[in-house]
């Protein structure tokens, strides 16, 4: 196959965990099993192959498509499918989540994607390995539940991300945490603006593909949008907490700051009267007491050490210290 069809596998039938040929992909009828061809929607090849397939214009366009939010839509003929996944790719975000499209009858699937995706990648090894779903129901919650989990364990990492935060305000270490809490709060935001609808995707899939969908099968995904539903719940509540720990930062900060404004206060209020009685006895004019006697200095020394004590025996009273 060409670097547009990225997994071409037999599903069912006898030679099921096997790569078809493009020969015997042109020839497949659904009587010698069912089959899941995966394309690389941004190659030429792949594109020309589905405008050339028995494919309705509507799914076709939906599985080109460049920019799609999660949904389900199910017909006589089959399901149509746009779901996104937690991106787990070398040097990239995994908030940059991917979109994968998909149309499954009850012969095929067919799928497309331009940048990998691990659930995908996982369920191609069990495919191959014919430990796999063998229908393309089952291949659809295999599917959904692995991307499920995967975000699963995202949201686990974020929130083991948030504990870290919260110790490090908590043991005064903080130097930084603003931006990582800036950023952890965006990757919520992100994560979460495709989440809600890919539940709804899934509620679709649960109440609207009988025509596909054993009753057990429906079972399954109930569960599956179930624990995407408590992901949902558990990235509202990481969210919740980064505010507050950004609020408690802000606090500290805020309180760190106050006290310095404090201190230097309190410094002022001391050398206030001390930079006053200095300015008043060092005037260039005549009649400055002591000017001709040798102790005058020492002595003004000391009444001025004597006035500082004075104001810090004050401070002490009025608990300003």
């Amino acid at each position: 196959m060409t670097n547009g069809f990225v997994y071409c596998l037999w599903l069912s039938g006898e030679k099921a965990g096997q790569s078809l040929d493009t020969e015997s992909l042109r020839q497949w009828t659904p009587e010698q099993g069912c089959i899941w061809v995966h394309l690389n929607y941004h190659a030429k090849e792949a594109r020309e192959w589905l405008q050339g397939s028995d494919l309705p214009g509507l799914e076709i366009d939906a599985l080109l498509s460049r920019d799609t939010r999660p949904r389900a839509l199910a017909n006589e003929s089959g399901i149509l499918l746009a779901l996104r996944g937690v991106n787990l790719n070398p040097d990239s975000a995994p908030e940059d989540m991917v979109a994968l499209r998909l149309y499954a009858d009850k012969h095929r699937i067919i799928s497309a994607c331009r940048r990998e995706l691990q659930s995908v990648k996982q369920l191609a090894a069990q495919i191959v390995s014919k430990t796999g779903p063998a229908t393309p129901s089952e291949f659809i919650l295999s599917l959904c539940d692995k991307l499920t989990l995967i975000k699963t364990d995202f949201i686990n990492s974020l929130e083991e991300k948030v504990d870290d935060l919260e110790e490090q305000i908590v043991t005064g270490n903080s130097r930084d945490v603003r931006n990582e809490i800036a950023e952890l709060r965006r990757q919520t935001v992100m994560v979460r603006r495709y989440l809600a609808p890919q539940r709804e995707a899934f509620a679709a899939l649960q109440t609207e593909t009988g025509h596909l969908f054993k009753k057990s099968e429906q079972l399954r995904m109930r569960e599956i949008r179930d624990r995407l539903t408590r992901a949902i719940e558990d990235l509202d509540a990481l969210k919740d907490r980064a505010s507050v720990t950004h609020e408690e930062l802000m606090s500290r900060q805020s309180e760190e700051l106050n006290q310095r404004l404090y201190f230097l206060s309190l410094v002022t209020a001391i050398f206030l009267p001390l930079g006053f009685l200095t300015g008043l006895l060092g005037v260039n004019i005549g009649g400055i007491p002591g000017a001709d006697t040798p102790w005058a200095f020492a002595l003004f020394c000391v009444i001025l050490v004597v006035l500082v004590l004075l104001q810090l025996w004050l401070f002490y009273r009025k608990r300003w210290l």
